[in-house]
């Protein structure tokens, strides 16, 4: 049973994994990345994420190991704390209060007690870089105040700092300036190029920075693809600089290899450059790696480079540039035309992923699943160019067929629009095309929808569009003479007074159909396509319609622009009630007669759910988001929950996800991001990132249930021991990290000490085996007498009534001799 105050509304994933760079353990088996307020802890073997470290209350703004003692992770936020991690086992060490908007952290390995941070004074475009002592304390919360002033005028990006040559300066880069800062010298040089707005200096701004680890050496990106190499950088005037050159637009981010032998680069091109020995001609690529390079990163042992993209993944890659695993999140599309849908065979949440294709995306373990190509054409990154943009898609026939439309248009005369349906197949475990139709309307189509009804014995589709009519697409047999082929073809066009048609969707079970044209709504028979009614509110347009469900499936909703939320009776064909309600997003629950609805407001975004029979709603939530709220649906959930309130019993069956303006995607959740990890996931930690099969899971099934059926038939033979769980030496020594423990030699006596018996305990079960040999003779030598005693026991049983004499077997005789043996003179002490 869940308690009231526990639901409340979290980030339940797809938070940018590419905000900062990724940073790999010291052993390179994890990998380390910011989402949102959280940092998440990946396998690099196995992709899998292990951990989920949760505990800054706003966004993560950078993360770097512990330089003294590598399995430890610092971690820095908007919240102006540190927080330092043994990331192993997910547990929060310390927490350091700073004070201040934290927007990147930096660790050195000389610096053994301070750490270095971006922070904004004053004005918020200007930030300096501040070094925080980090006080020794054994409370788990410190106040760090005392900061010392590094450098000034910087970029607030992490990437336009860098520490080199084991800590002895530091280079900061922000537009046309380079900054260098000698800590032992406590001086600063700074370098300018030429800001001229003519071509051969109009892209010299500074866009990154790295710094040798070995040597006296700085790499720049710059805005124009050029990198350039700065040298002799202690001495104003006899500095010297050589580019290289081969990105064609700005670079993004530059990392040097953990000896500095090679030096590696990314821009907008998805390649990764390798610059063996910092020259110009020996260089390596590892081109198509889907998106833009936004940060690059390197193992501290040298055998690993990762990637982030703008594409909200993270590539590894093996030294010898291969790349090895994908971490990819929630791809975050600069429009949702598609809207948020729900694959009825995986569960998995459904939307534009990144251009012509649908992602799908699982809930339960925060990763994509895969995506779908859907316009199957090479995307070409330019600006300028109008991209064909897929802008619908719905599943139909609990998810055996999809229909998706794209559409490109380059001037109001010249559109080009294309609908696709796609048909499940089970060999192949994916959508294939099945039916292709170009231009299926005249117009921009609107909405599409298909008939989901349990006896439905042919498949439908209806398109709405703005050409002023609605089309009915029906499965029919393809011209085949064998009879096997099946395509799409149009049944029905319908308009209403060459209004536009904006909205349609069917009833629950699939009898009626409701097109909105406007600001009037038809209702049309499914059969026979007669138009059976029609609403008018004169409210606006009509934005959302939905009908009800289960036993609310009598009633029609519809939402319109200008603010009215309107529920029609289809058994009276009247108003049944209306309220004022600026909605923006309206989604049936599948599982019962709930709908929820997000209205927006001055203040931010509330959340409305009700039943369509009552005006009064179930559950009110008030600024569930600052921004808009875009999209929204309601996920069935495997387990049903246990909420008694009736005002979070919308919660029981289903669970309500939803889109913010920003793509952050929220839900009403009782679980922290760490009691969702699936049992997979922490079994790969415990077993240090091995590979998992379902062939693994059978068998370790199997071997569990034959031990459970030894350890059955051995529990009565086997003596008892006192039960380990309950011995806090050996609690003590299993559950306490093991960095943090004492040394061997002094738990060892502890430990032995606790595994053995004392005399009071001593069990009851050690001396009884003399007492079975010596019955084992006596049994043996009175068979005769046994089988004497028996006959005349019979013979007397009827004389001797309710008086009889107990006969006592071998096995109650057994358990006397062993009570005689036992020492009860610890009870004269009582």
């Amino acid at each position: 049973m869940v308690e009231e105050d526990s639901v409340r509304v979290v980030r339940c994933g797809g938070s940018e994994l590419n905000f900062r760079r990724a940073v790999f353990s010291a052993d390179s088996k994890y990998i380390f990345c910011v989402s949102g307020d959280f940092v998440k802890v990946h396998s690099t073997a196995t992709e899998e994420c292990v951990h989920i470290l949760q505990g800054h209350r706003n966004l993560v703004t950078g993360i770097q190991l512990n330089p003294n003692n590598h399995l430890q992770l610092y971690s820095c936020s908007f919240d102006g704390t540190i927080k330092l991690w043994d990331y192993i086992d997910g547990i929060l060490i310390k927490t350091f209060i700073v004070g201040h908007k934290l927007h990147a952290l930096f660790t050195l390995a000389c610096a053994e007690d301070s750490v270095f941070v971006i922070i904004n004074k004053e004005k918020p475009d200007i930030f300096q870089l501040v070094s925080v002592k980090l006080p020794k304390s054994s409370s788990q919360e410190i106040e760090a105040k005392e900061l010392s002033f590094v450098l000034d005028y910087i970029n607030q990006s992490p990437k336009c700092i860098a520490f080199g040559n084991e800590g002895e300066y530091v280079a900061a880069v922000r537009d046309f300036y380079l900054s260098v800062y000698f800590f032992k010298k406590k001086t600063t040089s700074r370098f300018t190029l030429s800001s001229s707005k003519n071509k051969k200096h109009a892209k010299n701004n500074f866009t990154c920075v790295a710094c040798h680890p070995k040597e006296d050496c700085i790499a720049t990106g710059h805005k124009d693809g050029k990198i350039r190499l700065w040298r002799n950088f202690d001495d104003d005037k006899k500095y010297t600089y050589t580019c290289l050159h081969w990105h064609h637009d700005m670079v993004m981010d530059l990392a040097f290899s953990v000896m500095g032998t090679s030096l590696l680069s990314g821009g907008r091109e998805s390649v990764l450059v390798e610059w063996r020995d910092a020259t110009e001609k020996n260089k390596e690529f590892l081109p198509r790696l889907g998106a833009t390079i936004e940060h690059i990163s390197v193992s501290p042992a040298g055998d690993l480079f990762c990637t982030s993209h703008s594409d909200n993944k993270i590539i590894i890659i093996h030294r010898n540039l291969e790349a090895s695993a994908v971490i990819q999140g929630l791809v975050k599309d600069s429009n949702i035309f598609t809207g948020l849908m729900i694959d009825p065979r995986t569960k998995a949440l459904v939307l534009n992923g990144k251009p012509g294709h649908l992602q799908f995306y699982s809930l339960q373990h925060d990763k994509q699943l895969y995506n779908l190509d859907i316009i199957q054409q090479e995307y070409i990154n330019d600006y300028g160019l109008i991209q064909i943009e897929l802008t619908k898609a719905a599943f139909g026939c609990y998810g055996n067929w999809l229909a998706t439309v794209e559409q490109r248009q380059e001037k109001e005369t010249e559109l080009e629009m294309q609908m696709k349906l796609w048909m499940y197949n089970k060999k192949t475990q994916g959508f294939v095309l099945n039916t292709k139709v170009s231009m299926p309307h005249e117009d921009h189509i609107t909405a599409l929808c298909f008939c989901n009804a349990e006896k439905l014995e042919n498949p439908t589709l209806v398109t709405a569009s703005k050409d002023g009519h609605f089309k009915v697409w029906i499965l029919t047999d393809d011209s085949d003479i064998y009879k096997k082929a099946v395509g799409w073809t149009c049944d029905f066009v319908g308009s209403y007074h060459k209004y536009q048609a904006t909205n349609c969707c069917f009833s629950e079970d699939g009898s009626l159909l409701a097109v909105g044209f406007e600001e009037i709504v038809t209702i049309w028979d499914s059969e026979t396509w007669e138009l059976k009614c029609t609403f008018c509110q004169r409210a606006g347009n009509i934005r959302h319609l939905c009908f009800g469900r289960l036993t609310c499936s009598k009633y029609l909703l519809g939402a319109t622009e200008n603010g009215i939320l309107c529920c029609w009776n289809l058994l009276s064909c009247a108003l049944e009630w209306s309220a004022k309600l600026n909605v923006r997003v309206m989604e049936p629950d599948p599982h019962s007669e709930n709908i929820a609805a997000i209205s927006q407001s001055s203040v931010g975004s509330d959340l409305f759910v009700f039943k369509p029979s009552e005006p009064r709603p179930l559950y009110i939530q008030k600024n569930i988001s600052r921004e808009e709220v875009q999209w929204g649906v309601f996920v069935p959930r495997d387990v049903p929950e246990s909420f008694t309130s009736e005002a979070y019993q919308w919660l029981n069956r289903s669970q309500f996800y939803f889109l913010t303006k920003s793509q952050s995607l929220l839900t009403f959740s009782t679980k922290s991001p760490e009691e969702k990890l699936t049992p997979t996931s922490k079994q790969l930690l415990a077993e240090e990132s091995l590979p998992t099969t379902p062939f693994y899971f059978i068998l370790g099934k199997h071997r569990e249930q034959q031990d459970e059926k030894i350890n059955e038939a051995l529990e009565s033979e086997l003596v008892q021991l006192p039960l380990t769980e309950n011995i806090p030496a050996i609690s003590e020594l299993l559950h306490t990290p093991a960095h943090v423990l004492p040394s061997a030699a002094f738990l060892c006596s502890k430990f032995v000490n606790s595994l053995l018996l004392s005399k009071e305990t001593k069990s009851c079960e050690e001396t009884p085996e003399d007492v079975d040999m010596e019955e084992e003779k006596e049994s043996d030598d009175s068979d005769v007498e046994n089988d004497f005693t028996e006959k005349t026991q019979d013979t007397n049983d009827t004389d001797l009534g309710e008086d009889i004499i107990h006969q006592l077997s071998k096995s109650e005789e057994k358990e006397l001799r062993k009570f005689r043996k036992v020492d009860y003179s610890w009870i004269t002490v009582l």
